[in-house]
């Protein structure tokens, strides 16, 4: 009976220490629940690359300079110079519808009377067979198809040659044979040649045997070849082809000798014309 008492206590102690122990476990404050830490994936560091390839630099072959070509080559001493102070040099007229006169040192034409009108001026020495010729114009009245130019290799007054320009802005080589005029090269615009008045420009020319080259303000227009006249003086004209008066005026003429085998032409002689401007009609 003690016995039986005896372990009844002790199993009531075991569980009475069993329970403190549970209560100390389940007590009012749960385990907390970590929150995970996340970590950001880690960037890789870039790689330094010390020295860097160049890139291989592309060579493309030197191109040769092309010389611009010379349009008056052969050009020498100067034959002579014209500062229009000589009334004995050049033939003047003075007549109700046209004039040609020696004033301020040019020489000027001038047509009053209606057209169609034309004058001439010549020089009447030297004579020149191979040469280039330079000589400035200042247009004064001038409008519509009125012209002007100059006279080379002058036989007489019926047999030249004529580079013309008119007041449209056009220019023109002729040949004038026993009193008829024969185009060499017909109308062709060009940029440096001044549409009506007043207006500035310089003439040129380079003849050598039979080929023929026109300038203006240095600027080379176009090469024809004839073999008709070989030499002869120089002159200047102006032409009214309407109603309106023309008066133009020229100076500073000078002539240089050539020295140049011009090369034989085709049978079709090629232009090289080099209009910059297509005037206003």
């Amino acid at each position: 009976m003690k016995l039986t008492i005896l372990v009844k206590r002790i199993l009531t102690l075991l569980l009475a220490a069993s329970g403190l122990v549970l209560a100390a476990c389940s007590g009012p404050n749960p385990i907390p629940t970590g929150t995970p830490t996340l970590f950001a994936p880690e960037t890789p560091t870039p790689t330094i690359v010390w020295f860097p390839p160049t890139d291989t630099p592309t060579f493309f072959p030197t191109q040769t300079p092309v010389p611009t070509e010379d349009f008056h080559p052969g050009v020498g001493n100067l034959i002579f110079s014209d500062s229009f102070d000589q009334t004995e040099v050049w033939n003047t007229v003075s007549s109700a519808q046209a004039s040609a006169s020696l004033t301020r040192n040019r020489l000027v034409l001038s047509i009053s009377g209606p057209g169609p009108l034309s004058i001439i001026s010549r020089r009447n020495q030297p004579v020149v067979g191979d040469f280039y010729a330079q000589a400035m114009v200042e247009v004064n009245l001038c409008s519509g198809k009125d012209q002007y130019g100059m006279l080379f290799r002058v036989s007489s007054s019926e047999n030249y040659y004529r580079f013309t320009v008119n007041c449209s802005g056009q220019l023109r080589l002729e040949r004038v044979r026993g009193g008829e005029t024969y185009p060499l090269l017909d109308w062709l615009s060009s940029g440096d040649a001044p549409p009506g008045a007043p207006a500035q420009v310089k003439l040129g020319l380079w003849a050598v045997g039979r080929e023929i080259r026109v300038f203006l303000n240095g600027n080379h227009q176009f090469t024809q070849f004839d073999p008709v006249f070989s030499d002869g003086t120089i002159g200047f004209f102006i032409k009214a082809t309407g109603q309106t008066p023309v008066t133009v005026s020229f100076s500073d003429l000078s002539v240089y000798s050539v020295y140049y085998n011009s090369p034989t032409p085709s049978l079709t002689p090629s232009l090289t014309q080099i209009p910059s401007r297509i005037p206003n009609p």
